[in-house]
Formats: structure tokens, sequence, C-alpha cells
């Protein structure tokens, strides 16, 4: 039998006694024991742990968001085109977490949904802080958070600035001029497709030679919403799975809401121009 190989030999540090380890450096003490089922069923841990992971991940989404959105205001649209296309994939990794919980079967979430309460997901303040920053801001989602001041108060920051369409909008505007109404409407308010908007950015698809930053910037937004669009119809999926039509913890409509939800377009002109091509 040949003798375990000893990575010290190797130059890997091995004593962390007063130095920075990896556990240290992540925090994995606090992570990991922020996991504290309230019930006895085996798969409350699998529950806890899909919401804490795609809460990290939504931290990440938002950070990226809003450094794109810093680059664009800033005219370096390069970094911004990087960031975008991370978020776009960060919400391939959310995707993927559903196939995860879907393994979870009715009868497994009937043993500890009561322990839930009046907790759900459509109380995430990071979720309705990525829709704010998309543009899809209805103020009555402040609702949800009034108990908290600290997450009102960042949501309506967001609010009072414009969204990440709106600054593509005005870049846009600036090699193809759009009417005042749109770039100067009131950015707290939700987004509505304005005919000039679609005009000016099939313009930019008909000669992308001509417009490839602008160009590439629209794909970026097509890119991203595409994801989050696929992102949307799973969550749809693994809730009529896992509780068919009942109501929501949170007390929504469950299937019924989350529906309605795919609906709604971020990006409108971006994708009723395809049609005009």
């Amino acid at each position: 039998m040949s003798t375990p190989f000893d990575p010290a030999e190797d130059g890997a540090e091995m004593s962390f006694d007063g130095r920075m380890s990896y556990g240290d450096y992540l925090s994995l003490g606090t992570i990991l024991d922020a996991q504290k089922p309230l019930s006895d069923a085996h798969d409350e841990m699998l529950f806890i742990i899909q919401h804490q992971t795609s809460e990290l991940w939504m931290r990440l989404a938002v950070h990226e968001l809003n450094g794109a959105r810093d680059c664009l205001l800033a005219g370096d649209s390069r970094p911004a085109f990087k960031m975008l296309a991370r978020v776009a994939r960060i919400f391939e990794q959310l995707n993927s977490a559903w196939d995860v919980l879907r393994t979870m079967t009715p009868s497994d979430y009937t043993h500890f949904r009561d322990s839930l309460g009046q907790s759900s997901g459509f109380q995430s303040h990071q979720y309705r802080l990525i829709e704010f920053m998309l543009g899809n801001r209805n103020v009555a989602m402040l609702r949800p958070h009034a108990h908290d001041p600290a997450i009102t108060a960042q949501l309506e920051g967001e609010l009072a600035q414009p969204s990440l369409y709106d600054v593509a909008l005005r870049i846009l505007s600036n090699t193809i001029a759009l009417p005042e109404e749109v770039t100067s409407r009131d950015v707290s308010k939700p987004y509505q497709a304005h005919d000039a908007v679609q005009e000016a950015w099939t313009r930019v698809y008909e000669t992308p030679e001509t417009h490839w930053e602008l160009y590439e910037l629209a794909e970026k937004l097509v890119d991203f919403e595409d994801y989050f669009r696929r992102w949307r119809f799973n969550h749809v999926t693994t809730v009529e799975r896992v509780i068919g039509f009942k109501r929501g913890t949170g007390g929504t409509g469950g299937v019924s809401y989350l529906k309605r939800m795919l609906d709604v377009e971020l990006f409108p002109e971006l994708w009723h121009l395809r049609t005009e091509l």
C-alpha cells in the first residue's frame, strides 16, 4: 500500500491558528448555522436551502445590475455588457435550482407547510428590488415590506432613480431621438411600451453594423429577460407540481398569481420589433 499523500509536502498551508482560513473568509460558521427547520420533516432542509441559496444568487444579481447601470450611466458600456451577461447566467443557475426543489412531492411538503405560517417567496424584497431595477415598478408591492423601514427605504430609493431600461432608452435617444415623454417620464411609475421606442430599436436591428453598441446592449437585455422568463415559468411549474392550485402561504392565488406574472414584459419593444423585421 502506498503512503498517503501529505499536501504539506507540496507547500499546502495546513495550520491556521490565528490566520484566515477558507471558512473564516466565507463566514461559513454563520452561513451553515442559518438552516433552522421548524419541523422534523426531512424535506424542510431542502426547502430552506433552496430559498436561502436563491436569495444569495439574487444578492449577486442586484450587485451586478447596479454595476451595469452605473457603467451605462458613465458611458462605459463594455463592462456593463459583461455584467449583464453574468446576470443572465445567474438566472440560469436559479433556473436549475427548481429542478432540485421539484424532487419534493406534495406529500413531502404537507409535512412542514404549516410551519411556514404566512411567510412566502412573494415577500422576497430582493426579488422585488430586481423587478424595480428592471422597470416593473408597482408601488403596491411596497406594502409587504412596510414592517421593515430599512427595506422600505431601499425599495423607495430604487423607485427614485431610473430603471436599467430607462437608462438604456436614454442611451438609445442619444443616437435616435425619442420623445420627451419617454426620456423625461416619471421613473417611479411602471414603464409603458411606446411606438417611437419600438421604431428606434427597429432601426438598430435593421442596420446593426451602424449601431453595433446599441445592438449589443439590446441583445444583452433580451438575453437576460429570456432567462428571467424561464425562471418565472419554472416557478409556476414547480408550485403547481407541489401544491396544485391551492393558495400560497402568503395569501396569493398561488399558481394563478404566478401565471399572471408570466404576462409581464420587462423590455417590451425589444420583443415586439421582431415581428416587424
